[in-house]
């Protein structure tokens, strides 16, 4: 079964191929990288998720990377945790200040 690895503290710029050469070096076959990238500058936020194997290849990455410096900066590698479900916080979900989907007017009588 695959396990997802979480790759932190990336230099901004590490590209895609760089980082599965580096993952790779240590005979471990990376299945997928994802760099995560600003949606409007589309610039690197600094972190990737790398698609694993199985657990055992995944956890071997992470011995094999966590603290290890990469262009100046000190990587931080770890299991990749299952996305929190996020809060629709106000102007999310189609309605307005007061819930009602009016965008917030005032009633008029």
């Amino acid at each position: 079964m695959a396990a997802r690895v979480y790759v932190g503290n990336l230099p901004f710029s590490v590209d895609a191929e760089q980082l599965r050469a580096l993952v790779e070096q240590g005979g471990h076959k990376a299945l997928d990288i994802k760099i995560v990238t600003d949606r409007e500058t589309g610039r690197p936020r600094g972190f990737a998720f790398v698609e694993m194997a199985s657990a055992d290849e995944a956890q071997a990455v992470i011995a094999a990377l966590n603290g290890r410096d990469v262009g100046g900066r000190t990587l931080t590698v770890s299991m990749a945790r299952e996305r929190e479900p996020r809060g629709g916080g106000p102007g999310r979900g189609g309605f307005g200040r007061d819930r009602t989907g009016g965008g917030g007017r005032r009633q008029r009588y």
